[in-house]
């Protein structure tokens, strides 16, 4: 693949540059965009080079101590939304996002690869970066809903039907999309490195599946650990 230098990626800043500017007309400033970009592109080239030390490494307890911060990242991020909501939301997004993602990223190590070095983190890493973010958006969008439908008197079951709609909505657009609006990034990359398009294909489709499973089965959990949450304060009630 050509390798970019800083000039030839400082065109791909141009269309920030528009985003920023609509945002400071329609909203009256661009400091959201500025500082999540600026963040992006530290973030990125510190993880660049954190990266380099970390897959010359064969350290189980470096893979798993990653994927610890993964999701505990994850889980903060994906609560902003329902920040003010307490230790609930915060054990049910921990159960979503972790649970979720190991589950499926357990699945496609273990049986769709089927490598016996799970723990290398040249596999393992970019695997579980896509499953728990995957799992982070539908946890902070079931969230989100879900609180907004609690807010305005919804029962539990209505609630939580709605929730997890909008939290599978962007999930069901990209399976009904792939292939003919977007080439998503695995595919893209490997074609882009030489590899065999049916190859790349094959791969795909495994991103395809492990991303929609870490989104509904973690939106899944994180719903039901609130209904759960419900259920013992009711018969808490009942009992006093």
């Amino acid at each position: 693949m050509q390798t970019l230098t800083l000039f030839d990626l400082s065109f791909a800043l141009i269309p920030v540059v528009v985003v920023a500017m609509i945002y400071a007309r329609w909203l009256g400033g661009a400091g959201q965009v500025a500082v999540a970009s600026a963040r992006m592109v530290l973030q990125l080239l510190l993880v660049g080079y954190a990266l380099q030390y970390v897959f010359a490494q064969d350290a189980r307890p470096l893979s798993l101590a990653v994927l610890l911060l993964m999701i505990t990242v994850s889980t903060a991020i994906a609560l902003r939304p329902v920040s003010e909501r307490g230790k609930r939301h915060w054990q049910a997004a921990l159960l979503g996002i972790g649970g979720g993602g190991s589950l499926n990223l357990a699945l496609v190590m273990g049986l769709v690869l089927g490598t016996a070095d799970w723990h290398l983190p040249s596999t393992l890493i970019p695997l579980a970066g896509m499953v728990y973010a995957s799992g982070m958006n539908a946890v902070s969008l079931a969230a989100e809903r879900f609180s907004a439908e609690i807010d305005r008197g919804e029962v539990y079951i209505g609630a939580r039907r709605q929730a997890f709609n909008s939290a599978m909505l962007p999930q069901i657009n990209s399976l009904l999309a792939v292939g003919l609006v977007s080439l998503p990034g695995m595919m893209t990359g490997q074609i882009l490195s030489g590899v065999s398009p049916l190859i790349a294909v094959r791969y795909q489709i495994m991103v395809m599946c492990m991303l929609l499973g870490s989104a509904g089965i973690g939106a899944a959990l994180y719903l039901w650990w609130l209904g759960r949450g419900n259920e013992i304060e009711k018969a808490g009630e009942a009992s006093g």
